[in-house]
């Protein structure tokens, strides 16, 4: 001990012994390589931060992919409410798809717009918390998170749907892959934002240049007369034709704003991005939303004039690609293989924004502060966990069934489009109240006057008036086939969020300084219970250590065995150091109860300003493998007594070679 004293002392520097209250170091520990850093990578320091920000062309890789990955489902789902009209109604289809692409530049101008006001990332969450109060940011936030959830479970299911129209062998098994794929998106994840952002790059831009020659070549063929129709499409079951109606074209309108989850992606994920991050972030949703938009219109026209059969055994894009390339060659599986990549990459996307977002709402006190973390990567792997287990739990709820998935997807993203764009509106609204030259500083933005903020808070109200009749029609005309849970999660999720928060907030004021008063020095009693369970090197060393704390020292030895114990009582008369021993007869062989029978009495007893510590004698094996072999009384009784008011309990480890 003396020899340890002393080279602690001999490692404070000159500097460090100035009479200061403060001293600061740095450790020189670093992290052992460990099985762990083979799966995801050895750590990483925070000084490496700014070298793990990703560019443009690999930010549209891990923030668009969700997006543009949608028009693989989107018009099949759209083709999917229009077909039980009959082959009249699919005329609809097209128009249907630009109505949305003008949904999508509403969006998309207006998101820019909260790219630039809110640098820090945050999306509607933090629009809602600045300019709408705490309410709404919940509710936006509970909306955001069940969508990046249902945007795993969508994307993966129906990747694994293009590998069922491919092999149909496979489509038994395609929950079980469905979920090994999320666990290895998890995996690569895990690895950090750059690290993963190059590993999915490759087959996003792989799916951007199969579906646009695959789109490019359709259109030429139908240009020119040979396109043709879908040879042998899957059968469509449909026993009674419906007249075409508003509903019906408002289902279908709801479905195919599916194609737009995915595009607040960025406004949320803005600080991945390097320097200057606004700019980058800006043009890399122009750049999204251009492609999606191209693609959407031109996959939906395509897909109508082919004739094709929206169907859980052959997706429309498997129908597209095999009419356009005559049949399932090479060049068709290749086209189904980046569809596949896309969408099971699109989960990406969900896996880049839930955890920053779980970090936010945690950092505001309303989620577990575990999620607000950093792992070793520098990437919040409680949420990147939390995401993948609660996805891959749905998928199997639902066996990877995309059309049984798609009615709880799309609410929660446009509740969230709707309170941001209405948020942003609030904040031109603010903004013109300023005079020029002021300056107000809000947690998530500095407001500065702006003189276009009428334009700018008509187009933002624009667009949460569209965003929000898309929510309604969706709501009301997908209540029934399950977008009901999705209307009782989000105020379910509202409701833990309100009791995590109070509970933190309960805890912050019962141990907050303010207004305490420190109390006068301690000048009472302190009792010191030691429980046994024999006599021996452990037990000495337990009581040593109790005498360092008090006189008033009580062994406490509850006997099961007459025999036992009269081998402890002889035991103690010659190591007891007349220290007082009570045995505690047990007749029905109990150690716990009885023993905290005694301790309850004590405390019951105890006189004013007297403190009992309870000192527990602990083995510890060699080797973890040992634990096994022995009782581990005292992690027993420590989980017992720490919910005991004024009881200190000390454990006394004793190693055994």
């Amino acid at each position: 001990m003396r020899g340890l004293l002393c080279a602690r002392t001999a490692m404070i520097t000159p500097e460090e012994s100035k009479s200061t209250p403060f001293i600061h170091r740095t450790t020189e520990y670093a992290p052992p390589k460990n099985i762990g850093h083979w799966l995801i990578g050895r750590p990483l320091q925070t000084a490496d931060a700014p070298h793990q920000t990703i560019g443009k062309a690999i930010g549209l890789a891990v923030f668009s992919s969700d997006a543009m990955s949608s028009v693989a489902y989107g018009p099949q789902e759209m083709l999917t409410i229009l077909a039980v009209a009959g082959t009249q109604a699919l005329g609809y289809a097209f128009p249907l798809s630009m109505a949305i692409v003008g949904l999508l530049v509403i969006l998309t101008l207006s998101y820019e717009q909260t790219i630039h006001a809110y640098p820090s990332g945050g999306g509607a969450y933090i629009v809602s918390r600045d300019n709408l109060g705490k309410m709404p940011a919940l509710i936006a936030g509970a909306s955001l998170l069940t969508d990046y959830i249902l945007t795993v479970s969508v994307s993966v299911s129906s990747g694994v749907a293009q590998i069922v129209s491919a092999y149909p062998a496979l489509f038994e098994y395609r929950a079980i892959i469905a979920v090994t794929l999320v666990l290895f998106i998890m995996l690569i994840n895990l690895r950090g934002v750059k690290e993963s952002g190059v590993t999915f790059a490759i087959p996003t831009y792989f799916f951007l240049i199969m579906i646009f020659i695959t789109t490019g070549i359709g259109l030429f063929r139908y240009a020119t007369g040979s396109l043709g129709v879908v040879v042998d499409p899957p059968r469509f079951e449909l026993n009674v034709l419906h007249p075409i109606t508003l509903f019906l074209i408002l289902r279908a309108f709801s479905n195919g704003t599916t194609s737009l989850t995915g595009v607040e992606a960025i406004s949320n994920g803005i600080t991945a991005f390097k320097e200057p991050r606004s700019h980058n972030a800006g043009a890399t949703l122009i750049w999204m939303s251009g492609i999606l938009g191209t693609l959407l219109l031109g996959i939906s026209f395509l897909s109508v004039q082919i004739g094709a059969v929206p169907s859980e055994a052959e997706t429309v894009i498997s129908q597209l690609a095999r009419t356009v390339y005559g049949g399932r060659n090479f060049i068709y599986v290749a086209a189904i293989l980046g569809t596949t990549l896309i969408l099971v990459m699109a989960a990406n996307t969900a896996f880049a924004d839930f955890p920053r977002l779980s970090a936010l709402v945690a950092i505001d006190g309303f989620l577990p502060r575990q999620l607000a973390f950093k792992g070793s990567r520098l990437v919040y792997s409680y949420g990147i966990v939390t995401l993948a287990l609660i996805a891959s739990g749905l998928i199997f709820l639902f066996n990877a069934s995309v059309s049984g998935l798609i009615p709880l997807y799309a609410i929660g993203v446009f509740l969230s489009f709707t309170l941001s764009q209405s948020g942003m509106s609030h904040r031109w609204w603010k903004i013109g109240r300023l005079k020029p030259g002021m300056e107000i500083v809000e947690r998530g933005s500095i407001l500065h006057y702006d003189p276009k903020w009428h334009l700018k808070m008509i187009f933002n109200s624009v667009g949460a008036i569209a965003t929000g009749m898309v929510m309604l029609i969706f709501a009301v005309t997908k209540f029934t086939e399950g977008a009901w849970v999705v209307l009782i999660l989000i105020p379910a999720l509202v409701g833990i969020f309100l009791f995590i928060h109070k509970h933190y907030h309960t805890l912050a004021s019962r141990l907050s300084l303010e207004n305490y008063g420190e109390p006068p020095p301690y000048m009472g009693r302190h009792r010191v219970i030691v429980p046994i369970s024999n006599v021996h090197q452990g037990t000495l060393a337990a009581l040593r250590y109790a005498r360092m704390l008090s006189n008033d020292i009580t062994a406490v030895y509850i006997s099961t065995e007459p025999a036992e114990t009269e081998k402890v009582q002889k035991k103690w008369e010659t190591w007891g150091r007349g220290m007082r021993l009570v045995i505690v007869d047990s007749p029905y062989r109990l150690f716990l109860e009885p023993l905290l029978g005694y301790i309850e009495e004590m405390i019951a007893n105890r006189q004013p300003n007297e403190t009992i510590t309870i000192v527990v004698p602990q083995f510890i094996p060699s080797k973890q493998i040992y634990n096994a072999l022995h009782m581990r009384t005292a992690d027993m009784l420590r989980k017992e007594l720490l919910s005991k008011p004024d009881v200190m309990i000390t454990d006394v480890p004793y190693q055994i070679p």
